[in-house]
């Protein structure tokens, strides 16, 4: 088994970074540190080329990409987006993702409890 704190720390984050709480994420090649305020979360993300996550919708999702190319699907408009690109999703839009690469990108999210910290769901 993979130790993923040790991944992780192998990014181009810097320490600051890498040392923001784990969140909590069900799928296998995608790891995330959480920043928390009181109404919203952003979220540093390690998404290695994982293929395509199924058509959903949420809060508000605001992303800037930091490295890599990832294919998204905002209400049928299909994008390919790299380093420097950002992009935003209003809330309850379905959308969808298609990782190509190992990804690194920098989302901002409209609901205080969108993810949670491993361990304490």
């Amino acid at each position: 088994m993979k130790d993923k704190k040790n991944e992780f720390a192998a990014l181009p984050y810097p320490e600051m970074i890498k040392n923001l709480s784990e969140i909590e994420i069900p799928i296998e090649g995608i790891q995330g540190r959480l920043l928390q305020s009181k109404n919203k979360q952003v979220v540093f993300f390690d998404i290695e080329p994982v293929g395509k996550m199924p058509d959903h919708s949420h809060c508000a999702q605001w992303g800037i990409m930091l490295a890599g190319e990832m294919e998204l699907t905002i209400a049928g408009q299909t994008k390919i987006y790299r380093k420097g690109d950002s992009y935003f999703i209003p809330e309850g839009v379905i959308h969808s993702a298609n990782f190509l690469s190992h990804v690194n990108v920098i989302d901002v999210f409209d609901d205080a409890n969108r993810y949670s910290i491993k361990g304490e769901s």
